[in-house]
């Protein structure tokens, strides 16, 4: 394996999540937290790690009472003479949930951290402690091994009992990857969840529930208790004390495909606000609230998703929002449209900073597919929800934008670009070459596909022949929304080897088996 090892992890999570073993009752922990409650601080949704660096990292925590954030680190699991990090007061106004930056770290050590919840009437009484770790970014060559996926609890199939809950989460564990990317639908705000589902050989899907599952999301209390809902999933738990993210979002964590500006038609009596913008902002601040994100914590001056992950001599990760600055939905065929799907700031931001990337590979994390045909039929209109529209020749609509990102990158001699996403709920590969595109001005590139996490699979998406895309690999189902109890769950790993510095991407299944491999050359052009 080309990775280089490390400590085990899995070894200092034992016990890790100790004080949340005993919930077993969903509903308890749907609620708000009540602040008569007895005894200590407790951290029952366990402990997540994201934006790594060379050193700092995040550290989340929720508590089920109003409590003082306090983490420890150590460079062993035994935390002998650990360092101490205080963090926020946690309270109703981010309901109990905290992230603490930890600085000055070790680069590319093993940091064993454990979260403590105290009272913030007597600093002596806290809860027990949760513990967790992470890897920090190596500044020399070393190899990175991380993974990708999205969509988790959609179309109605939730948390499931009978199968063991969300168990690709302890596939994906077993790599011991240095990170996950979470390409976006980390909830469906949209989609209820009942106690059973009809299954095609006749048997019922089981799922835990919650009152704040039971309808679509309109309040701040709906949004957060959607994303406190998959943190009742033990396997997730136990990932995210094990594995650091980073997270961007997609259309689910809000409705779907909503995009700025739009009203939800009066006919769609699931909604009593009919302000998409409205419930984006509630959505947005539960997002932030829940998922440890550099960029969107309290005082953080950029407050967007988009941002740049580094992580060392042989990667950077560039995170797009692809959601947030888009134009309406559309039949998507105008002439004319420098707004697209990033807006121009961000397409501006994103050509800026691939100029200065000095990275062997500059894995690009798109929330939406580019030359797969995604419509939106919401509300019975026939427009499209992605970039490509189905029409095989010359860039139009959001395709503009794409195109002029696309020559950018070729004419800057910008080397190593990968293009990876989630979304359309199957696993697929294409290779993008402008011999067989209408426009012909770019280098060829590729475009891997993972998901679902735990939601409907779909087929596959038509393709759109305007950049020239190649399937050269997919799985999906032939009818849609197929069960997670059926299969066709997926995620994806990429591997870069510390001295050749090939990339070689591994689409696996929800097992863990691995059913296509594609190597990358550092520095090629057309492969």
């Amino acid at each position: 394996m080309s990775h280089r090892p490390f400590p085990a992890r899995r070894s200092v999570l034992r016990g890790t999540l100790a004080a949340s073993a005993a919930l077993t009752v969903p509903a308890a922990l749907g609620a708000a937290p009540a602040f008569a409650l007895s005894g200590r601080p407790k951290a029952g949704w366990g402990v997540q790690a994201g934006d790594v660096t060379s050193d700092s990292g995040l550290v989340w925590v929720r508590s089920d009472r109003p409590a003082r954030m306090i983490v420890e680190t150590s460079a062993t699991e035994s935390f002998r003479n650990p360092h101490r990090w205080h963090g926020p007061l946690l309270g109703p106004g981010t309901d109990f949930t905290g992230t603490t930056r930890l600085r000055g770290l070790p680069s590319g050590q093993q940091i064993h951290y454990r979260v403590l919840l105290a009272d913030p009437d007597d600093p002596r009484r806290t809860g027990e402690p949760v513990t967790g770790t992470f890897r920090t970014v190596p500044t020399g060559r070393r190899g990175v091994r991380f993974l990708w996926s999205g969509d988790l609890a959609g179309q109605g199939w939730g948390i499931n009992p009978d199968l063991g809950g969300y168990r690709i989460y302890d596939a994906m564990a077993k790599l011991d990857p240095d990170f996950f990317v979470c390409s976006g639908d980390n909830i469906y705000a949209d989609g209820p969840i009942t106690a059973t589902q009809a299954l095609p050989d006749g048997s019922l899907y089981r799922n835990v529930t919650t009152e704040e599952k039971s309808k679509v999301a309109e309040t701040l209390a709906e949004f957060r208790g959607n994303f406190r809902y998959n943190l009742l999933d033990e396997n997730l738990k136990r990932f995210n004390a094990q594995v650091p993210s980073i997270i961007q979002w997609d259309d689910h964590e809000v409705r779907n495909n909503w995009y700025p500006g739009e009203v939800i038609a009066a006919t769609d009596t699931r909604y009593t606000e009919k302000s998409v913008d409205t419930l984006a902002v509630r959505a947005r601040r539960a997002f932030s609230e829940y998922f440890p994100v550099s960029t969107l914590r309290p005082g953080a001056k950029e407050g967007r998703v988009q941002r740049v992950m580094r992580h060392g001599p042989l990667l950077d990760v560039f995170v797009l929002d692809m959601r947030t600055y888009r134009n309406a939905n559309s039949p998507d065929n105008q002439t004319v449209d420098p707004q697209g799907i990033l807006g121009r700031e961000q397409l501006d931001w994103l050509k800026q900073e691939l100029s200065r990337s000095r990275a062997v590979w500059k894995v690009i994390a798109a929330d939406m597919p580019l030359g797969l045909v995604v419509p939106d039929a919401t509300e019975g209109k026939a427009n499209i929800e992605a970039v490509a529209q189905g029409d095989p020749g010359a860039p139009l609509g959001r395709e503009l934008q794409i195109a002029e990102l696309l020559r950018y990158i070729k004419h800057r001699r910008i080397t190593g670009t990968v293009w990876l996403t989630a979304d359309v709920h199957h696993t697929s590969a294409q290779h993008y070459q402008p011999s067989r595109a209408a426009f012909t001005d770019f280098e060829p590139f590729w475009e891997f596909v993972s998901g679902p996490l735990n939601a409907g699979a779909f087929p596959a998406n038509d393709l759109d022949n305007t950049f020239g895309p190649e399937r050269v690999f997919v799985k999906a189902p032939t009818v849609a929304n197929v069960s997670p109890a059926e299969g066709y769950q997926f995620f994806g790993e990429v591997d870069i080897d510390g001295h050749s510095g090939e990339l070689t991407v591994r689409l696996r299944e929800s097992d863990g088996t691995v059913l296509f491999t594609q190597t990358l050359q550092p520095g090629r052009v057309g492969q």
